[in-house]
C-alpha cells in the first residue's frame, strides 16, 4: 500500500513539472485576431484565420550566429527515402506561423503566407543524401519543414519539426516522417 501511495505521489509531483514553462524563455503577449480571406480561396487550401502580425514579427532578430545542420528523409514501408535536392525552410515561431505548422500536421494546407512573413523565412537546399546546413541565423524559437519526392513523382505529407537556436551553437535536426 506503502509503495502505491509513492508511485501516485511522485506521478502527481512530476505531472505538475511538465505544465511549468521553461525556465528560460521570457514571457511574450501574442495578439491573435481572425482575419477575413480578401482573396478567394485556393483549391486545395484552407484560409488563414490568424493575421499577420507586423509588431511580432518586427520584434524577432533578424542576425545571429546560430547554425542549423541536419538530414531530410521519409521513412516508407520499403525503406528509407532520401530528400535529394529538396528545399528545407526554417520560419520562426509567432501565432502566424502556429497555425501553418498546426493544419500542416493535420494534413491539411492553409493559403499561401503573407510574403512580409516569407522574408524571415530561411531556406536551404539538400544535397543528395537530403543532408543540409544553414548558418548565420537568428537566436531563437523555430519550425524546420520540409517534403520529400516519394517513388511516382508524389509528395510525401509534411515534415516538421520545432527547435531553438542559440548564437555560437549548432543545432542538429533529423527530418524525418
Amino acid at each position: 500500500m506503502r509503495q502505491r501511495l509513492a508511485i501516485i505521489a511522485l506521478g502527481a509531483i512530476l505531472a505538475g513539472c511538465q505544465m511549468l514553462p521553461p525556465m528560460d524563455t521570457g514571457t511574450r503577449r501574442i495578439e491573435v485576431r481572425e482575419v477575413t480571406p480578401e482573396t478567394p480561396q485556393e483549391p486545395g487550401r484552407v484560409p488563414r484565420r490568424v493575421a499577420f502580425s507586423e509588431a511580432e514579427y518586427r520584434a524577432l532578430p533578424t542576425q545571429g550566429t546560430a547554425r542549423l545542420s541536419g538530414q531530410l528523409f521519409y521513412e516508407a514501408p520499403g525503406g528509407r527515402i532520401y530528400g535529394r535536392h529538396e528545399t528545407v525552410a526554417i520560419a520562426p515561431v509567432t501565432a502566424y506561423s502556429a497555425e501553418a505548422a498546426e493544419q500542416a500536421l493535420a494534413g491539411r494546407a492553409v493559403e499561401h503566407a503573407d510574403p512580409r512573413a516569407q522574408a524571415y523565412t530561411h531556406r536551404v537546399r539538400t544535397d543528395g543524401e537530403g543532408r543540409f546546413e544553414a548558418s548565420r541565423l537568428p537566436p531563437g524559437d523555430f519550425y524546420v519543414s520540409g517534403s520529400v519526392t516519394l517513388p511516382g513523382g508524389r509528395r510525401s505529407p509534411l515534415i516538421l519539426h520545432q527547435v531553438r537556436l542559440r548564437n555560437g551553437q549548432t543545432t542538429r535536426v533529423n527530418l524525418r516522417r
